[in-house]
């Protein structure tokens, strides 16, 4: 069975939605990372100690998750519905083949790896 990592980055706020989003699809495993970058929006400007200064890292957040049973396409559709708010800085979804993956516990190979085993 095909394996896949999507990584989704968006806004702090945005992420008990997308948590719940995931969760409804199946999504039962994720890694989550406090990030900073820019993008189109090239950050914002600040007054700092009297001076302005360009902050051009804003705050992100990283949701790492790997499917194989859910369905790429359903994950892309309920993240873009729980990120979207239609301004700059919604984030970026990057989709990538994994190519293996175990579980080190029980040195299962490959899909059983991230299946759930109930």
């Amino acid at each position: 069975m095909k394996i896949t990592k999507i990584d989704i980055i968006t806004r702090p706020e945005k992420l008990e939605e997308l948590k719940e989003a995931l969760n409804a699809i199946g999504v039962a495993g994720m890694t989550v990372t406090q990030v900073y970058g820019c993008g189109l929006s090239k950050g914002h400007k600040e007054v700092y100690r009297g001076k302005e200064v360009t902050v051009n890292l804003v705050p992100k957040v990283k949701v790492e998750t790997v499917v194989c049973e859910v369905p790429v396409e359903k994950v892309l559709e309920a993240a873009k519905r729980s990120c979207h708010t239609g301004n700059l800085g919604d984030g970026k979804i990057f989709v990538y083949p994994i190519e293996n993956a175990v579980r080190i516990r029980t040195g299962e190979e490959g899909d059983i790896a991230i299946i759930d085993p109930k």
